[in-house]
């Protein structure tokens, strides 16, 4: 046993730190002393002595490195929380580096890499030294000089249960076998052999996602993913595919992740297996990038589905994947939500082809040319003829031109609304407001060229309960531009206390292409402004600021709702507060809320609610469901729309009860109300009604930032 340790001692002493000594010696004791003690009898007081030795020795490089700081994670990762010893010992994270990559006479390609943690220390793939196993999957493919996209080398085949057929698909890399070579370097030599002919002028990327487990310590899956292009022959890369990023991925998904728990989380490690190879035997369907993610991002709005044909992919272990229902939740025509940032960011508008292009368009038959203007197609090289990059006019058949979002056309006047003040504004009054509207250009508009111009007072500020709204098309406008308009049908209410919002909301109704085949009626709305004044007293307080527009967009890439017109959060919380609901009658459970926080976080859960979310119009049936919204990112994350520390207890003092009658009971205190949004079980809903009182709710003190199960704390990933 001593020898053991001193061997031990010796093994990691070299190069490295009495801290990381002194864990690796704390694992020894935990996973081979007490082996040894079950298989050979060792007395207890030696293994006591020698446990005492080596705590001893733990001591000694906590206080060697005590200032050592904690891992610098986000407030939403779960290691956030760890206290610093444990820290020390568990050493959070996971970062692979490759190294080196060598491609020797065997043609079984050698790679050198480094694991570490978080604080840039090594960490033992094996999970003997350092917790946690770290698994590796290894790829390898390379591009062809006549192709654009990934051949990959490491193949499987796939025989389909359901009919038969077999597929040769790109795989990691298997019979590969690893060598370690101390403080956290490694050596993995492939299993596949690269042809006796193999291009050694071609540009070949090798890829890997690992993994490392470390939920048994109440943290997380840490995933790594690297790439590492090189020409075997020695020469400079200058052939790439880099026509998305991940970055733009997870604006969304936050983060992109896929094939469940392994690891796969970056485009650029994606693109090695789906290649045009990759087909699924049992659908038929290819798996190739750049036809998957436009299918599976079309979603419900794919010709095919339309028809009614399923978009299917079966996967590992005949998982059914059904994307059918996905929406996606911007203007599908908007290519550069995704496209960007990239080094061939312009590849969707220069090299069309009919796998691309159908792949969204996928009711095209090439051969006979139905559903194509330009007729049958039997080979991309005549795709540019009629679809350039862009032309001189919007919605035609240029790619740029054809991909046009309405929204965003360049022949839009983008009018721009400013409250300038408002008078006359007190309780029991009608007040007059001033304001002025320009376009793009500067200019200001006439008031009489517009379809839709309203204002719209609602308060208090503390959480709105309160809103009304009138036209202000005929408001008196001077030839500066500027408009006043005395309100005659709202009247700030009698008991009005404090600040309340003047939100302006309108638009255009334009028409895009005039007096030509490709002509389009589209709304062109301002963006939704709000000021704030006091109605009582002289100090104005805002609305609290709880989420932010430009987080939604980055999803969304512009709101539009209501025909356009209600296109910030700001304006959509004035009417969308907690005294509005839907029109579902008592005999279906009473009304549903419609209050913001409530009706957000529904829609956002989407699937995943217990109970669903349907609201019911006026005339009594569903007018919108959301039990099939397919949320992208990780609900967890608040700060995916959350301002700052908005979404932390305890909640803003003026907020207000719900009123929900379709809920376990009603009214419902604020905080209640956003838990119970997500957390829609009748198992939360007795937690939540436990903690609430006639006179508040309890939910802080357990749930405020300071307290053991904060927020933040339990949403940690």
């Amino acid at each position: 046993m001593v020898f053991l340790v001193l061997e031990v001692m010796k093994l990691h002493t070299i190069g490295r730190g009495i801290l990381s000594f002194s864990f690796n010696i704390i694992a020894i004791a935990r996973k081979v002393l007490w082996r040894q003690v079950m298989k050979i009898g060792i007395r207890i007081s030696q293994v006591l002595i020698l446990s005492l030795l080596l705590l001893s020795f733990a001591a000694l490089g906590i206080a060697e490195d005590s200032d050592i700081p904690q891992e610098n994670s986000a407030v939403l990762e779960k290691s956030f929380y760890l206290a610093a010893a444990d820290t020390v010992w568990i050493r959070p994270g996971l970062t692979l580096t490759i190294v080196d990559v060598k491609i020797p006479s065997d043609r079984k390609l050698v790679v050198t890499f480094r694991i570490t943690d978080s604080s840039n220390q090594p960490l033992d793939r094996d999970g003997i030294f350092t917790p946690g196993v770290v698994n590796t999957s290894w790829l390898l493919a390379y591009i062809p000089a006549n192709a654009s996209q990934y051949v990959s080398y490491p193949t499987r085949v796939q025989t389909s249960p359901i009919t038969g057929k077999a597929e040769r698909q790109a795989a990691a890399d298997s019979g590969g076998s690893y060598t370690s070579l101390g403080d956290g370097n490694y050596r993995y030599t492939f299993g596949t052999v690269l042809p006796a002919n193999f291009d050694t002028t071609a540009t070949h990327t090798l890829g890997v996602y690992a993994r490392r487990d470390l939920r048994t310590w109440d943290l997380s899956l840490y995933v790594d993913n690297e790439v590492k292009n090189f020409v075997p022959d020695g020469s400079q890369v200058t052939k790439i595919r880099e026509v998305v990023v991940t970055k733009s991925c997870n604006a969304c998904h936050d983060p992109l992740a896929a094939h469940g728990e392994t690891g796969r989380r970056d485009v650029e490690v994606c693109i090695l297996c789906h290649t045009p190879q990759t087909v699924d035997p049992d659908t038929g369907n290819t798996t190739d990038m750049k036809v998957m993610t436009h299918k599976i991002h079309m979603g419900k709005a794919l010709p095919s589905v339309i028809a009614g044909k399923p978009y299917v992919i079966i996967g590992n272990a005949q998982s059914v994947n059904d994307y059918s229902t996905v929406g996606f939740p911007a203007d599908i025509r908007n290519c550069q939500m995704c496209h960007k940032d990239s080094k061939q960011v312009n590849n969707w508008l220069l090299d069309p082809d009919r796998e691309t292009c159908g792949s969204c368009h996928d009711n095209i038959n090439w051969a006979s040319g139905e559903n194509h203007v330009g007729g049958p197609q039997t080979s991309d090289k005549y795709c540019g003829n009629c679809h350039w990059p862009s032309g001189d006019r919007e919605f035609d058949s240029t790619i740029a031109g054809a991909h046009t979002v309405p929204y965003k056309s360049a022949q839009l006047r983008n009018p721009k609304i400013e409250i300038l003040s408002a008078s006359n504004f007190a309780p029991g009054k009608k007040p007059t407001i001033t304001f002025k509207v320009t376009d793009k250009t500067g200019k200001f508009v006439t008031l009489a060229d517009m379809t839709r111009l309203t204002i719209r007072i609602a308060g208090p500020t503390g959480d709105y309960r309160w809103q009304s709204s009138e036209s202000a098309l005929k408001a008196a406008t001077a030839a500066n531009g500027v408009s006043t308009f005395d309100m005659t049908t709202v009247t700030i209410p009698a008991d009005a206390k404090g600040s309340y919002a003047v939100h302006m909301e309108g638009y255009f109704s334009a028409t895009l292409n005039p007096g030509t085949a490709n002509a389009v009626a589209q709304r062109d709305p301002a963006q939704d402004v709000v000021k704030f004044f006091a109605a009582t007293g002289t100090t104005v307080t805002p609305r609290r600021s709880l989420v932010d527009t430009a987080k939604c967009e980055k999803c969304h890439d512009r709101l539009w709702f209501h025909g356009g017109t209600r296109n910030t959060v700001e304006n959509c919380a004035a009417c969308h507060n907690p005294t509005l609901t839907d029109s579902r009658p008592a005999s279906k459970g009473g009304q549903e809320s419609l209050d913001f926080k409530i009706m957000i976080h529904k829609i956002h859960t989407g699937e995943e609610l217990q109970n669903g979310y349907d609201i019911i119009g006026s005339s009594g049936s569903v007018a919108a469901s959301f039990g099939e919204v397919r949320y992208p990112g990780d609900r967890r994350d608040c700060l995916q729309c959350h301002v700052a520390n908005s979404y932390t207890l305890p909640i803003a003092s003026t907020a207000t009860q719900v009123k929900w009658p379709h809920n376990w009971w009603d009214p419902v205190y604020p905080t209640s109300a956003a838990c119970l949004s997500c957390h829609d079980s009748i198992e939360a809903a007795a937690h939540a009604l436990g903690n609430t009182v006639t006179f508040g709710e309890a939910c802080a003190v357990c749930h405020k930032e300071s307290a053991e199960f904060a927020v933040s704390k339990s949403h940690a990933r």
